[in-house]
């Protein structure tokens, strides 16, 4: 009887376990016959090189206790030993099942400790303890697989933390980015600084619902705390154990808000030279203009002891400064900055800020440690105020900054919002709790590929790994924040250590829901819908609107209505493409036996004069608001708050003009399309609209105007005008351009985004 390994579970279980569900999916598997039982006469057989923690791991990680024996036993036995001649890849392992054992081989410590790992979960996989003999040769593709937690939003109780380093580990991932510090709240004891905890970790109140709606609405309740230096210690000691680096991120010279409600003379002057202020920790999300004053010396003095502090804390090699999102409003009117622009020679507040980073950067090198920042640190170009070839980049905003950084000798980790920030939603599904921004499905996280093919060998040498970013402003709880973070982490994990060759998304759902009863028994709340259907629309050379349907779901049976109603197991049997041929909404469920298997999904189409139609846009859309197709602004589906689905078409700092053909003359009264305002990501409305018809294509005559775009959010544009004979429709917008001062992203390009033409 095996001790430890039994739990209740709907899954069907194999009868025995090989490597084929494990994740990440290691480098090299050769299956053998026969299979391995692990029962209470195994024996645990260490080499002397192997340290006593990992003997104490092992009985952890296993379950129960093996009995340790210092000669061979007569018994069946797990044997341990280092040797990195025969594993030459740091962190890597050797795994052989044999009949009559396992023999286990790390390059090192942690080898030992990741091919624990793996064995753990064949043994999770197969309740009866039988294992497929086997042999597994593995290794990390990247030496730095990371996941961040943002805990100043939302603070988490010590025991949440422990749970989160454990499924870390779990899954091989070797890095904790720990966010301490932000405008929400201080959450780091700092002896010397006792008006830290007293002041700064604690906000007046809590924004209730999205910062995208207005007004906001808060819940008048104090919100704070701090990890005490003792817990701090006792979390870093825990993830050593576990094989896992900690690296602390206090917050500057931006994101400083919390920091300046209790040391109000460091931020910086008005000009007139009186003092700022006055400052209150922030009690909703955003991007702040009160920073770090880079004019005053007392700012460095506090920075640098609290730093000292921190590196007594965290062994890392690196410690996280931030430097991300640092408005420059401040510094452009403090009388200090600008004195301190002059007096080091520097061209503007971007030098200022370079100039902030590097006088940091020197402190923590004196101290025997290097700087690690957002791609905001590479800001500024002054030669003289480089960076150190030590200091890393964390590339957020895409791809650039990590490029950047390894073109100039800098080690870089990709963690690009687009991919790996897992406050974005999962699914499109209204039901779906609320989340920060977009889009980023798992199949999307899984896609990603860190490595960027303009690199040459000499350069992609400086890549150090992938990591997965948690900002937890709509995350108050640890559930919460699981079921935004699984089974998300599993894709980056896989990302972070398999070779790309060997990943493959359909196998790798294969062994997701192998490893989701493993999910049950840690008691993890994780998004369960990945397999629910998932649409495409496109329009058809003859400008028909086709709705394709997909389900990752094996054996499952897709049904669908086209009348709103509920699909049952009697309902349509979608075999290919749905042709929409009127204004209606389709609805869609898995079956498997008949029974429905997840959540019904839904998709409203609006069929118009222009759908389907040809459409010119001048000039093209700008990144990853460009579609392939400019035919999805006449595909018949609008856009979403969910704004990165490629329903939207995006204009940074230009002004589009946008012209569908209706083929032959028609009599219309009403154009109608949606503009999408969040000041929060740099989206702003047009000053102007215009719709302009034309019987001809050269000669336009304006049918309607809009200037005002109230809503936060989706703004209607309703053009209804006298019945008028037109072939061609015209759609003109005039953008905001440059982001205004003050606001998020200012002195940027503003991006402009409408969505489906609708032509009645």
């Amino acid at each position: 009887m095996i001790i430890g390994f039994g739990w209740a579970s709907c899954f069907a279980q194999p009868t025995f376990s090989d490597s084929t569900g494990l994740i990440p999916r290691p480098v090299s598997v050769r299956l053998r016959s026969g299979t391995f039982t692990l029962a209470q006469q195994t024996r645990l057989l260490a080499d002397k090189s192997v340290p006593v923690a990992t003997l104490t791991m092992v009985r952890q990680l296993l379950g129960f206790s093996l009995p340790t024996t210092s000669s061979t036993p007569t018994a069946s036995a797990l044997r341990l030993r280092i040797d990195s001649t025969t594993i030459p890849k740091p962190e890597g392992y050797r795994l052989t099942i044999r009949p009559t054992g396992i023999d286990l081989i790390g390059h090192d410590d942690t080898g030992l400790f990741f091919g624990l790992q793996s064995l753990r979960q064949l043994l999770e996989l197969s309740p009866s303890g039988r294992i497929r003999c086997q042999q597994i040769d593995d290794y990390p593709r990247f030496p730095y697989r990371g996941m961040q937690l943002d805990v100043s939003r939302h603070l988490f109780p010590v025991s949440f933390i422990k749970k989160y380093i454990d499924l870390l580990a779990r899954y091989k991932l070797n890095t904790f980015h720990w966010h301490l510090t932000d405008d929400q709240g201080w959450r780091v004891e700092i002896k010397r600084y006792p008006q830290l905890q007293q002041t700064a970790a604690y906000r007046a109140q809590t924004l209730i619902g999205h910062k995208k709606e207005l007004p906001h609405r808060f819940d008048g309740k104090r919100y704070g705390g701090f990890y005490t230096q003792d817990e701090v210690r006792a979390i870093v000691r825990y993830a050593a154990d576990r094989h896992i680096t900690v690296i602390p991120e206090i917050e500057m010279p931006g994101h400083a808000l919390a920091a300046l409600s209790a040391f109000p003379q460091l931020g910086c002057q008005k000009p007139d030279g009186s003092p700022g202020g006055p400052y209150a920790a922030a009690t909703f999300w955003g991007i702040f203009d009160d920073v770090f004053c880079a004019g005053n010396d007392s700012t460095f003095t506090m920075l640098t002891n609290v730093l000292d502090e921190v590196i007594g804390l965290f062994p890392s090699r690196y410690i996280h400064i931030g430097g991300d999102e640092c408005p420059k409003v401040r510094w452009q009117t403090c009388p200090r900055c600008q004195a301190r622009i002059r007096s080091e020679k520097l061209a503007n507040e971007n030098e200022l800020q370079r100039y902030f980073i590097r006088r940091i950067e020197k402190h923590l090198n004196r101290r025997g440690r290097q700087l690690i920042g957002w791609d905001e640190i590479l800001e500024g170009h002054n030669p003289s105020l480089r960076l150190s070839d030590s200091a890393a980049v964390m590339s957020w905003r895409g791809i650039e900054g990590g490029i950047q950084a390894m073109r100039q000798h800098h080690y870089a980790i990709m963690t690009p919002e687009s991919y790996v920030y897992f406050d974005y939603y999962q699914s499109l599904h209204p039901d779906e709790p609320l989340a920060a921004a977009g889009y980023t499905p798992l199949r999307k996280t899984y896609s990603y590929e860190p490595m960027p093919d303009s690199l040459r060998a000499d350069e992609a040498r400086y890549l150090l790994g992938v990591q997965g970013n948690v900002w937890t402003e709509y995350m108050p709880t640890p559930d919460k924040a699981e079921y935004m973070v699984f089974p998300r982490l599993l894709a980056l994990a896989e990302t972070g250590w398999t070779p790309r060759p060997q990943r493959n998304y359909p196998d790798f759902l294969r062994r997701l829901r192998q490893q989701r009863p493993l999910l049950d028994r840690q008691h993890v709340h994780y998004d369960p819908h990945v397999d629910e259907p998932t649409d495409t629309v496109s329009v058809s050379p003859a400008g028909q609107v086709l709705y394709a349907l997909t389900t990752t779901r094996p054996s499952a049976q897709l049904r669908y209505t086209t009348d709103g109603s509920v699909p049952t197991s009697h309902s349509l049997l979608y075999t290919q493409p749905i042709a929409v041929m009127q204004s209606s909404t389709i609805r869609s469920a898995l079956f498997i036996d008949g029974r429905q298997q997840d959540r019904v999904v839904s998709q409203a189409f609006t069929i118009s004069k222009a759908t389907g139609k040809s459409v010119t846009v001048d000039p093209l859309p700008s990144g990853a608001y460009r579609p392939a197709s400019m035919q999805v602004l006449v595909n018949g589906r609008a856009g979403t708050t969910r704004y990165n689905t490629g329903e939207w078409v995006g204009f940074s700092g230009t002004d589009p003009t946008i012209t569908v053909d209706l083929d032959s003359l028609q009599t219309i009264s009403q154009v109608s399309t949606h503009i999408l305002a969040y000041r929060w990501q740099r989206m702003w409305p047009p000053k102007q609209l215009r719709v302009s018809v034309s019987t001809d294509g050269n000669t336009y005559r304006t049918v309607y105007e809009q200037t005002q775009f109230p809503v936060n959010g989706i703004n209607p544009v309703d053009g209804r005008f006298t019945p008028t004979q037109a072939r061609f429709v015209r759609i003109q917008a005039t953008g905001q351009g440059t982001i205004p001062a003050g606001e998020y992203g200012a002195g940027g390009k503003a991006w402009l985004l409408l969505d489906e033409v609708i032509v009645r």
